[in-house]
This record gives structure tokens, sequence and C-alpha cells, in this order.
């Protein structure tokens, strides 16, 4: 498969970009005081730098979260955007974490020395009172939530954001989903309408007309919040961080679904958000929540390749079993490793 390459290239250093980092405190942690990450964190090789196009003019505002268990992905996920966008110098990321790490933020400025930006902390308390048990373990970690509240963490003056799990490679230019046309909704996504929403739901929920009856008037389709386009703005206006938070409140009383922080945002959210192009998020490449096992590609042009679901394509590779398909991250993958760090 030929994946579209953009202008985009290696070149010479770039000017100076400053690293800020924004905390609750309120207080940025000096670049002169981020030390080399000790051991348990992952080391990576420095990313080559990324020129813009004469004709970039606007800033792109793309939001992930930080662990340490998925640093390795959100380091291939960073340079893949920044490799295949014609404006890598316009994109400006913002990180949520859930613990104050600076040698995390350290191993991002040295791993990409030119990227702008910020990191954000999302007080896990906010929101592991309201979590319930899921299928799997890792859907049940407070910083799965953070994407809910994305609008009460970024700065105003941000009223567009790309959410991007950590998970995902994009192989074709971020612009082009920045520049999506919302049409007046809050949230643009791909949907899968072919999908058996029901499924997202238990039994209890569909035979109470007073839950299910939410869905009135809504055709309702899944989609997968891993790759939203979100008119930050709106969602502030429209109080929807309350909206999927009563939700979840209604889930800890009656127990209406098993996925984690998805269905409360397909309760809200589904049949009435923009539907984009499925080249958007090439989804499922992890498998399902409990094997993971080997899928293949879907059919049609992919612009973004998402691993959601049990299988991680970084541990797949290094227990040398991996699938046809992780060998697409593969060549995103900047880790060092112990060998690698040895010899240099």
């Amino acid at each position: 498969m030929a994946f579209r390459r953009t202008s985009s290239s290696p070149l010479h250093l770039l000017g100076h970009l400053s690293l800020s980092l924004l905390l609750l405190s309120a207080a940025a942690i000096p670049a002169a005081s981020l030390r080399r990450p000790p051991p348990q964190i992952p080391l990576f090789r420095e990313a080559p730098a990324f020129r813009n196009a004469d004709s970039c003019k606007t800033q792109i505002h793309i939001s992930m979260t930080l662990d340490t268990n998925y640093l390795r992905g959100t380091m291939a996920a960073i340079f893949s955007i920044i490799q295949h966008s014609t404006c890598p110098e316009n994109v400006v990321f913002h990180f949520l974490w859930s613990r104050v790490d600076p040698n995390i933020s350290s191993t991002i400025r040295s791993t990409f020395p030119y990227l702008k930006f910020m990191i954000y902390r999302f007080d896990p308390n906010r929101v592991r009172h309201k979590i319930s048990k899921s299928i799997r373990q890792a859907l049940d970690q407070p910083l799965n939530y953070a994407r809910i509240y994305l609008a009460d963490i970024l700065p105003s003056h941000v009223n567009r954001v790309i959410y991007l799990d950590s998970d995902l490679v994009m192989v074709d230019d971020i612009n082009l989903l920045w520049e999506v046309n919302l049409e007046n909704k809050v949230l643009a996504a791909p949907e899968y309408c072919h999908a058996n929403f029901t499924k997202y739901f238990s039994d209890s929920f569909w035979y109470d007309k007073s839950l299910s009856e939410t869905f009135k008037g809504r055709r309702p389709c899944y989609f997968n919040t891993g790759v939203m386009v979100v008119d930050v703005r709106k969602w502030r206006l429209g109080l929807y961080t309350q909206k999927v938070e009563n939700w979840m409140v209604v889930q800890k009383r009656k127990r209406i679904y098993d996925l984690g922080s998805l269905p409360p945002f397909l309760l809200v959210m589904a049949g009435n958000i923009k539907a984009i192009d499925h080249r958007w998020n090439q989804h499922g490449l992890g498998g399902d929540n409990i094997e993971g096992k080997c899928r293949n590609l879907h059919p049609g042009p992919i612009s973004l390749l998402h691993w959601s679901g049990k299988g991680k394509p970084w541990l797949r590779l290094d227990l040398r079993k991996p699938c046809n398909v992780d060998h697409l991250w593969a060549p995103y993958d900047l880790y060092l490793s112990a060998k690698h760090s040895f010899e240099e």
C-alpha cells in the first residue's frame, strides 16, 4: 500500500521554539531544569525537523493524553502527524497528564526540539468516583476520561481542537482534517452506521423507555472517540461535559453499559455529529477488547491508522509476534531499545 507523502521533508535545524508547560499551578517549568529521563521512561531518538509550506497561516490545535505506558505510541503519533503535515510548525499540541513528571516533558523536548506544545495536569480525582468497572482495566483509568473535560482544561482562545488517541498514526495531511466543515455541529468524526449499535448498551437500558428514549428523534450510529474534531466553544456553551457526566451517574446506579468512556459519549452525541470520511479513522487494528487478535485493513483510502482494541503494535512487535498491520506503524517508532542505547 502506498501512502501519499506531503511536500514536507527533513531540513536543517529550525529556529528555536520555546517550550510552554501549563500546569494547574500555572507555574512553567524552565527548559533548563528538564533533565535526562530516568531508566523507567523510554528513550527515543531525535526526530528530524520539518518546515512549513509557504501558504501556512492557521494554527492547528491537537490534544492527546500522556501516559508512560503509552508514551511510545504517543511519540509515533506525533512524528507521523508532523511528518505528513503541510504546516508542521503551525501544529500546537495540548497534552493532558494525570501525574506531574518533568521527565516525560523532557523526553518530548529532546525527541522533538522544535515542537510547540503545552502540558496540563488533569486531576484524576475529578472523575475517579464517576468511573464504573468495564470489560478491560485499561479503559477504567481516569486519564481515559480526560477527553470529556477538554473544554474546561484548554485555554479560552482555543475554539477548535482535534482530539487523538495515542495508539494511532497519521498518514495524510492533518490540515485536511482540521478544515472539516462542522456544519454547526459540536463534534465531527467518522460514523459507522452498519455496526450493531444496540450492543453498546445493556438489555436493561433498551427495556427502560425512560432511558432508551434519549435517542428519540435521532438516528444513532457508532463513532470512535479516539479521533474527533471538537468545537470547544460550542461544547462549553452546550454544557456537554455535564451531559456526559450525567449518564455516568446513571451508569453507577443502573449499569447500562460495559465499555468505559465511549457509551456516555454515544448517549449524548450519537446521531447528532458531523459524519466525516472513514479514511480518518481506520480503527480496530488492535483487535477486540478481550483477545486483541489480528485484523486486516478495511477497504478504501486511508488517512489515519488506529490500533484501538487490546493489541498495541509496539507490544506485538517487541514480542516478535506482530500482525501484518503493525508493520505500518513501525516506520514511525522512534524508540531506542536498551541494545541501541548501549551501542550509542
